[in-house]
């Protein structure tokens, strides 16, 4: 965990101001040891709106996703900070990601009773969808995580090469089995 995520965790605003000042600060950096969490997933889940639209004003990509695929969106979804995503969507977070499980921050938000949360994301989704084509229409980047999109796909292809070598495992033994018996 860097310095900058501790300081957002403990959702110390001047001393975020601060840092953010330093050149080198990376505001998009993933602490590997929390999920591959940045600051902006920090700020998010702890609904710290003054926090997200500082990041958010000094480069932190609302895009970026954590291990399991969440969005800073699905933290604010989650924890139910409506604020938060209204500022997410404002900087044109994405509000329809799905996570490694299939679900969006409106599930999470409909999963935890935050009805207000699932009012706001039913609309934002359309919105977010409706920008993300006009986007591509210009031919403007998207808002993907190529990082994550390769870990998924590398952590797919791992899963894959352990079912085969655990069948092949289990055939040999088998048929050792009725061969010795």
């Amino acid at each position: 965990m860097t310095e900058l995520h501790q300081i957002v965790a403990a959702g110390d605003y001047e001393k975020v101001k601060e840092m953010l000042k330093n050149p080198k600060c990376n505001p998009n950096n993933k602490d590997v040891d929390w999920s591959y969490k940045t600051p902006l997933h920090w700020a998010a889940a702890n609904g710290d709106t003054d926090i997200v639209k500082m990041l958010l004003e000094n480069g932190a990509n609302p895009c970026l996703k954590t291990a399991h695929g969440w969005t800073p969106a699905h933290y604010a979804a989650e924890s139910g900070h409506l604020s938060t995503l209204r500022i997410l969507h404002t900087f044109h977070a994405p509000m329809d990601k799905e996570d490694c499980c299939g679900d969006k921050p409106i599930r999470l938000a409909e999963i935890y009773g935050k009805e207000d949360c699932v009012r706001f994301l039913q609309k934002a989704e359309l919105e977010c969808r409706d920008f993300r084509e006009k986007i591509a229409q210009e031919d403007i980047a998207n808002d993907s995580d190529e990082e994550w999109l390769q870990q998924s796909k590398d952590y797919e292809e791992d899963i894959a090469f352990r079912t085969r070598r655990k069948t092949k495992t289990r055939l040999k033994s088998k048929t050792s089995f009725w061969h010795t018996g």
